[in-house]
């Protein structure tokens, strides 16, 4: 028996949940990722495994990564794909599956990365590939660009993560008892099962299919993850026809997924039994986006070994052993001397400035307060709110603010490349008062330096369009405190002048409606120059207790071992 075999075999000995995501986050060094949602499936994994569940995941490999970003002196993106060679990194397996696509026949072969915990648990995420021989050129690449080329192109994305990921799972023996689609890419899978449970009835006039809806329910649990239209994917009944063929009759498929195009996540809705949206918030959006549908909240959260830096990670084995199993235990934080909280944030500080000066050249100042801000470059994220009135900007930061930014724009983004620019313009309009640096090609390493090296987490959306957010919680486990509209996380997060502080009025929209960019600036102005500029310089013991109480408040909650011990009392053991 080859080694192979022997993994599989022990994999296979219990029923499994399946956990299916277009893009998972482990590390730098496996560009299957573009941002928070693959992020949040490889910290979702690796609490799995800390904690001993008996899961697997299922992905695409993406053999050119989601892309390489370049920025020239203007802040104009170019993109490179991100080559890298799976076999450094995981075990090709051999067993072969088929999904029809065009009329052709598709091979889909996975690769085998196994999550490992110290705690002896595991969970092995098989990606799956088309690069093979046999397959026509062009399919060969459906599995080469994370969110790459157009609608008909991440439509058979999905055809091979739903299709081909559940036909792998049982090429490969294993038996699921749930199956948990992380966002609407993978709903085709529910398809597939609902051929498995269609059975014939006859009556006196002619063979009919009865399409048990129910048994598919049961076996399956649904997240969505954004209060945004253009996240939903739907894709016209032409199309599907042409690419996907005839896997359940169209009138069928209309009941379950819409009349006028395929949307995944209402197939997911109608053929899933648990649905969940990740914060109380996005689940009270999600509600009124889809009426009729019981929508549950289980908030988002971070793994909590993953995000924390060395010099934090230290502190806390020293005061606070067993943490990274048991992050319940940051509300002890107050067994930590403040002058050691600091230090070791001047450490992070110092690494991540180290790390500015290495790559832009830029030389920043260890003693002036720092604002981060990094995510995904799209509108609605607002990264320039913060430069709404440079004149007042000027007054209150010339000096004693510095700005570190980071964050990739969709290739077809172009209003996100745009403010990528503007943010580079401003940047060169306030260099001789405000220095600001902007990262390029930010990806999970550069995202550990920025949440534990900054002082402030500045993160300024549109209400209420940030499902969750993740980054704030990151910031949160390395004492590093927020200031952030009232949306997604933060509000259940939030403590004014405990925690962190907030931007804007109080979190009342439930549907996406335009907020007021001037009225969210001004309360912005007004508390940085306020309360959190002299907080910083004039009474350093009250800036380090509010880091004590991210660390106490916010950290021993937002983490994916409470999140995962909700998913299983709540959605898989249902």
């Amino acid at each position: 028996m080859n080694a192979e075999q022997k993994l599989l075999n022990e994999l296979t000995k219990e029923p499994m949940i399946a956990y299916f995501t277009m893009e998972i986050g482990i590390n730098s060094s496996i560009p299957t990722y573009s941002g928070g949602l693959g992020v949040l499936a490889g910290d979702t994994i690796k609490s799995g495994a800390d904690l001993a569940l008996p899961m697997v995941a299922v992905t695409l490999l993406t053999r050119k990564g989601y892309f390489r970003q370049e920025l020239d002196e203007k802040g104009r993106q170019v993109e490179h794909p991100y080559e890298w060679d799976p076999a450094v990194f995981m075990t090709r397996l051999n067993p072969r599956v088929i999904v029809e696509i065009e009329g052709r026949p598709v091979q889909v072969q996975a690769w085998c990365y196994m999550v490992q915990s110290l705690t002896g648990g595991k969970v092995p995420v098989f990606f799956l590939d088309t690069k093979l021989e046999g397959n026509h050129p062009e399919d060969q690449e459906i599995t080469a660009q994370l969110y790459g080329g157009d609608e008909v192109y991440r439509f058979k994305q999905e055809i091979v993560l739903g299709l081909g990921g559940a036909r792998m799972l049982k090429a490969l023996g294993f038996e699921i008892k749930k199956y948990h689609l992380n966002e609407g890419h993978a709903s085709l899978l529910t398809l597939e099962l609902l051929n498995k449970f269609k059975r014939p009835i006859e009556d006196v006039w002619d063979e009919k299919l009865v399409w048990d809806v129910n048994s598919v329910k049961d076996l399956c649990v649904f997240t969505t993850h954004t209060p945004v239209q253009a996240g939903h994917d739907r894709f016209p009944y032409d199309l599907v026809q042409r690419v996907l063929g005839d896997l359940i009759p169209l009138d069928i498929l209309k009941g379950l997924a819409g009349q006028e195009a395929l949307n995944m996540t209402v197939l997911a809705l109608n053929l899933t039994e648990f649905v969940n949206g990740v914060a109380k918030k996005h689940g009270e959006v999600s509600r009124n986006m889809f009426p009729g549908y019981k929508i549950n909240a289980i908030t988002n959260g971070v793994h909590s070994y993953t995000w924390t830096c060395d010099s934090f990670r230290r502190l806390y084995d020293k005061y606070l052993p067993g943490w990274a199993n048991e992050p319940e235990l940051f509300v002890r934080v107050g067994r930590i001397p403040d002058i050691e909280i600091w230090e070791a944030h001047q450490e992070a500080k110092r690494t991540l400035l180290d790390y500015v000066l290495q790559q832009t050249g830029v030389e920043m100042d260890l003693n002036i307060l720092t604002l981060g801000f990094a995510r995904r470059a799209t509108a609605y994220k607002r990264a320039d709110l913060l430069f709404s009135d440079l004149e007042r900007l000027i007054k209150i930061g010339a000096g004693k603010i510095q700005i570190i930014y980071a964050g990739k724009a969709h290739p077809q983004d172009t209003p996100g490349k745009a403010l990528i620019e503007k943010i580079f313009s401003y940047k060169k309009q306030l260099a001789d008062r405000i220095n600001i640096v902007f990262l390029s090609n930010y990806d999970m390493d550069i995202a550990l330096k920025m949440v534990s090296g900054v002082d402030v987490w500045l993160n300024t959306p549109q209400r209420p369009r940030e499902a969750s957010g993740t980054s704030g919680m990151k910031a949160a486990h390395n004492g590093v405190i927020n200031f952030s509209v009232l949306d997604g996380w933060w509000i259940e997060g939030y403590i004014e002048g405990d925690t962190g502080w907030s931007i804007g009025p109080s979190p009342v929209e439930t549907r996406l409606e335009d907020n007021s960019d001037t009225r969210d600036a001004d309360d912005l102005y007004e508390k940085l120059e306020r309360e959190i500029v002299p907080t910083y310089y004039e009474a350093r013991s009250i800036w380090v207790y509010m880091m004590g109480n991210t660390i106490g408040q916010n950290a021993y909650y937002f983490n994916t071992h409470r999140m995962m011990r909700r998913y299983v009392t709540e959605a898989y053991i249902r």
